[in-house]
């Protein structure tokens, strides 16, 4: 019973992060050359803690991505993987999210969920 709790709560997460990342983002984020810029302004402190939650966020969305792809278990686990790849902070990750992102059905889906918030398409160079 506390396996599927876990599951459905992962899963509840998943689908949230996806949801608040995919209207937050940029259009132009999987543009060559957009420069991105995390939480300018704050403090060494404030900004190395955020970039170590984020990192690991990243790593558990990955690895919740891939158990979501796996046959029989039910949720998007191409969009988790991405999420959690927007999420970390590594060399050469844009080939990796922009092999994800330019599949036709999940470029789609992402571009009408950003029109639903009134946000422009993802621009794709």
């Amino acid at each position: 019973m506390l396996g599927v709790g876990l599951f459905f709560l992962s899963l509840t997460i998943s689908f949230i992060s996806i949801a608040v990342v995919m209207v937050k983002i940029p259009a132009n984020y999987f543009s060559p050359n957009y420069e991105a810029d995390f939480m300018p302004g704050s403090s060494w402190f404030v900004r190395w803690s955020a970039v170590i939650l984020k990192n690991l966020l990243g790593v558990f969305l990955i690895l919740l991505g891939l158990v979501l792809s796996l046959p029989g278990v039910p949720g998007q686990g191409l969009l988790t993987i991405l999420l959690g790849l927007i999420m970390l902070d590594i060399p050469g990750k844009r080939p990796w999210e922009a092999r994800i992102i330019q599949r036709p059905s999940i470029l789609s889906a992402v571009n009408n969920f950003r029109q639903r918030y009134g946000k422009p398409p993802l621009i794709m160079d």
